[in-house]
């Protein structure tokens, strides 16, 4: 049985006829994500328009019911979880691309449009929209939006907060407000559209967005620089991100990250790797192979072993397999795994790896690093055994730490997957005690009964 008020589920049902689901097998499939949290929300609601967003969020305000903002659930943070019950509004029935303005470089969406749908749509405009995270096939845009979802591109093109114009959306007072401009100029108020991305639906439900487009490249190759150790490859970054030429991709991989790709993924790769860089560039082909000769000569230097250069399509494929690779053969290690994004400045990545290997020889865990080495962004897979109470006591320590070794190097707990439950005790550590409570304060401005996303991304 549904816990919300006769009253408000009578209206809600009036509003959203088969948009609205209270049978419980039916909730179950929103009461989770790929965090692997899970809480049965009292309510699903499925809104097709603006109106009935802002209509059921008023209703909800009403009776001071929680409000949990939903896209497909790929986030790890558990930002989508009801933890507090209520009603989750899934998107999925607002997942119309509205306009592709290519002249303006401009598409304008509803949130629940998947970002490879968006790309799809975009290619035969020669446009792309630059986050790519790794969920992009089944992820939307209004959930890459909250988290401020970023991916490989993001070194040289930006995450999504660096990628948006405009955003219609609606606060927890269930007011309808248009943040932004769709121009690629504007100078007219507070950046309310910027605030609004990586909030994770705490301050306002996004129900459109004005998207900033990138012209595709014509071209693109790739390198391939194994490094004998960790700080090789480091130094190796610090030289690729000072010249001129900013790589499209920047990846990083660590031993453990190799001999798992080589080892279990068939990589070809050589036993005495100790890291890994891949490089990519695009361009034209006047510009390319400059761009690419510089890339080379930054990447080369103390500690590198091989450089290996893709001159075609077929062969960047293969050097990017040892990366592809990887993901699978972590399920081999474990049955469990705890993936956090944190990042630090470039320079210090050589000591957040050494305190990591460090930490999964006190802690007797496997952990193994790789991510987007241009912007500091390292992904760190603790691996462990959930069924194991020891294992997973000793995980959740072993993270704590890296969360604040992190904050040590003068990093940060997130670089593209947000905050959601998964960090947000750690919040304290991150921010000093005024900002929170001008964060809180902003929080009560947007949504003045806290309905929104209750118990996230915030500490109590």
């Amino acid at each position: 049985m549904s816990a919300l008020p006769v009253e408000l589920a009578r209206t809600l049902a009036e509003l959203l006829g088969d948009g609205w689901l209270t049978d419980p097998g039916e909730r179950l499939a929103y009461a989770y994500d790929n965090s692997r949290r899970e809480a049965l929300p009292d309510a699903v609601a499925l809104p097709r328009t603006r109106e009935q967003v802002q209509a059921l969020v008023r209703a909800c305000r009403a009776h001071r019911v929680p409000v949990v903002a939903r896209g497909r659930g790929t986030n790890t943070t558990g930002a989508s979880v009801p933890v507090a019950a209520g009603v989750v509004v899934s998107f999925e029935r607002m997942n119309r691309i509205l306009a592709i303005r290519p002249g303006d470089r401009c598409a304008v969406v509803e949130p629940g449009v998947l970002n490879g749908e968006l790309q799809t749509a975009l290619k035969p405009h020669g446009l792309f929209w630059p986050p790519d995270p790794t969920s992009a096939a089944f992820s939307t845009v209004g959930g890459n939006l909250a988290c401020n979802a970023g991916g490989p591109r993001a070194v040289k093109y930006g995450a999504s907060r660096d990628n948006v114009l405009a955003i219609t959306a609606v606060t927890g007072a269930g007011d309808l407000i248009v943040c932004g401009t769709a121009t690629t100029k504007g100078s007219t108020g507070y950046d309310l559209h910027r605030l609004l991305v990586g909030s994770e639906g705490t301050l306002a439900l996004i129900v459109e967005a004005s998207l900033r487009l990138t012209p595709s490249a014509p071209q693109r190759r790739a390198l391939r620089a194994i490094y004998r150790d960790v700080s090789s490859a480091a130094l190796a970054v610090a030289r690729l991100m000072a010249q001129p030429v900013t790589p499209s991709m920047l990846e990083f991989m660590d031993g453990d990250a190799l001999r798992l790709a080589r080892d279990v993924g068939g990589a070809d790769l050589p036993h005495e790797a100790g890291a890994l860089l891949m490089v990519e560039a695009d361009g034209d082909a006047d510009t390319l192979p400059q761009a690419i000769e510089a890339l080379k000569r930054a990447a080369a230097g103390e500690g590198l072993l091989a450089l290996d250069d893709a001159a075609d399509e077929a062969a960047r494929e293969k050097l990017w397999a040892a990366r592809k690779a990887l993901s699978p053969a972590l399920r081999t290690l474990a049955p469990g795994k705890i993936n956090e994004d944190v990042v630090v400045p470039v320079s210090r990545i050589p000591e957040l790896v050494d305190g990591v290997q460090a930490l999964a020889r006190e802690f007797a865990l496997p952990i193994v690093c790789f991510g987007h080495a241009g912007n500091g962004n390292l992904h760190v897979n603790l691996l462990y055994d959930p069924a194991d109470a020891d294992q997973s006591a000793r995980a959740n320590a072993a993270m704590a730490r890296v969360f604040g070794l992190a904050l040590a190097l003068g990093g940060t707990l997130s670089g593209e997957h947000g905050i959601g439950l998964a960090k947000r005790d750690f919040m304290t550590q991150a921010i000093d005690a005024p900002t929170l409570a001008l964060m809180r304060q902003i929080k009560a401005v947007f949504d003045p009964q806290g309905i929104l996303n209750p118990g996230k991304l915030l500490p109590d």
